[in-house]
């Protein structure tokens, strides 16, 4: 407790002078705090982990604020970040539990298990000596096992197909990247395609390189997909919608009771300021997927296709404690180009916004955009003098339902019991050769592969031996996604996540509806396009 007590003596005194009435209550609510602890130490019936009541009370006043506001313990922190800061150290390894058994599904690009040899289709038998296959063991286990400082050495031995004994590999940790652009490629000749699924320190700098690459073989138009995005840096998402417009035209701006507007432009270093741009939204796109979109919406720049996206307004800064934990407390909102603040509301308590979504689905939303109703008082107007709202997500210019005409719950326990991924990775594991001879690449590979009904057979009989028994109804409803979700997977298999939405995606609404409005009239008839200084 006094640990937390210390913190916020810091915080007051750092506090400038004109606030002193304001401290002077926040220093009574302290020792409020303080005598309250003394008394449970002196007098309570039982004995209490005090450091555990102090964690306890910072998440109790946290949870009075916003449901964005949170505590972040000291053995938290580190692997929160990770995914924002693009990197952790460990051997670099992308692995699946196999049949109790520790599969490489994918080397990491440029980590030290790459450079060593370490091939996809490598199972791990044994870290530092200690048999790991048929043990039972678990993801978290085999991170524990793995992950370590760099510098630091673990030894391995793997079983690798048509070898006649384990290979043995002493692996030095290093730092490993996280890519946060997960697909990037020609979706037609003139169109490209790029999928980021957060806002990571390496994001730009990855977009980037994958426009470079595009505008190569031909790019004129881009669909930027940022379905399922559900944010991370806010400046990443600045220099991210800079990409797109040109200088002068604001991006975001920034307000709060102690943060003064901050406004955040664009400069002349776009890569993409003209052409047609497309952006992919959904109710899952937050926080900096919507700054990005609010941007492109606001000054006409792009269409954007999908559903309304999740709401989230508020900006919060990490500030940390004295054991090594942080708060991440929400400081401001911010506000499109056209003075939307895109907040939902959250008065009614946590319960109650954590079920927002679940709400869309029950009042038929995500079906049908006329069961979305919005206040006329948040009625804003794009550079283009379209009608925009704010107070509840970035509704896109162009609706898409959700589509659930395919789904059955014999694809929903394919899917939830790891059948399709495991029978994909088992038959590719033990096809490589023979298929990457037949499909040297992804293209040669989508034109001509064909899931055979053999191969459908062999499906069921894998998910038959997991337990999960054949339903005829439910296969036929949903045979063409199944299908679909086979090729992609063996195709994820056999190169990487981009081709599996290189196949994946053309079966998707969203990416069909964008390369219909890119080819048609609609760009036109909505006035949208690059802005022109």
């Amino acid at each position: 407790m006094r640990r937390f007590l210390t913190f916020l003596v810091v915080v007051v005194l750092c506090i400038p002078a004109s606030q002193k009435h304001a401290h002077g209550q926040f220093s009574r609510q302290t020792s409020k705090i303080d005598a309250l602890m003394q008394l449970i130490a002196y007098a309570y019936v039982d004995s209490t982990d005090r450091e555990e009541l102090t964690d306890d009370a910072i998440r109790a006043i946290l949870e009075d604020l916003d449901p964005h506001s949170v505590y972040i313990p000291a053995d938290e922190l580190k692997k929160m970040n990770e995914p924002l800061e693009g990197k952790f150290e460990g051997i670099g390894i992308q692995f699946n539990i196999f049949r109790d058994t520790i599969m490489v599904t994918r080397p990491i690009p440029g980590g030290p298990s790459e450079k060593l040899g370490i091939r996809t289709g490598d199972r791990i038998v044994t870290i530092d000596g200690e048999n790991v296959a048929s043990t039972g063991i678990t993801n978290t286990d085999v991170m524990d096992k793995l992950r370590g400082d760099k510098g630091t050495k673990v030894t391995v031995e793997i079983y690798r197909r048509r070898e006649p004994g384990l290979l043995e590999f002493e692996i030095t940790r290093d730092k490993i990247p996280l890519y946060s652009v997960d697909a990037s490629y020609m979706a037609e000749p003139g169109i490209g395609y790029i999928k980021i699924s957060r806002f990571a320190d390496s994001t730009v700098e990855e977009f980037k390189e994958a426009l470079a690459d595009l505008k190569k073989e031909g790019l004129e138009s881009l669909i930027l997909d940022l379905s399922g995005n559900g944010g991370g840096y806010l400046n990443r998402a600045i220099e991210l919608a800079d990409e797109f417009l040109p200088a002068g035209k604001q991006i975001v701006y920034t307000e709060g009771r102690s943060s003064p507007r901050q406004s955040y432009d664009a400069t002349a270093i776009g890569g993409f300021e003209s052409g047609k741009l497309v952006v992919l939204i959904d109710e899952a796109s937050a926080s900096a997927s919507e700054i990005v979109s609010g941007a492109v919406q606001d000054w006409d720049r792009g269409l954007l296709i999908g559903r309304r996206s999740f709401a989230k307004g508020l900006v919060q800064k990490p500030f940390p404690l004295p054991d090594g934990s942080a708060v991440r407390l929400t400081i401001a909102r911010y506000y499109t180009p056209a003075g939307r603040c895109i907040q939902k509301p959250y008065e009614e308590g946590e319960e109650d916004y954590d079920l927002d979504l679940a709400n869309r689905y029950r009042n038929g939303e995500l079906y049908s955009a006329d069961s979305i109703q919005f206040d006329d008082s948040l009625k804003y107007f794009t550079d283009g003098e379209r009608v925009v709202y704010g107070g509840g997500g970035i509704m896109p210019d162009i609706f898409v339902p959700l589509d659930t005409t395919q789904n059955s719950k014999y694809l929903s326990d394919l899917v939830r019991k790891s059948v399709l991924f495991d029978f994909a990775l088992d038959y590719t594991d033990k096809n490589r050769n023979k298929l990457l001879g037949k499909y040297p690449d992804i293209y040669n590979y989508k034109e001509n592969f064909e899931v055979s009904q053999e191969l459908v057979d062999k499906l069921i009989a894998f998910g038959e031996n997991e337990d999960l028994p054949f339903d005829t109804a439910g296969y036929n409803t949903s045979e063409a996604m199944i299908r679909t979700q086979i090729k992609a997977l063996i195709a994820r298999d056999l190169w990487d996540l981009s081709a599996f939405y290189q196949i994946y995606n053309d079966s998707h609404p969203f990416y069909k509806k964008a390369l219909e409005c890119l080819h048609d009239d609609t760009f036109s008839k909505m006035k949208i396009a690059a802005i022109k200084d």
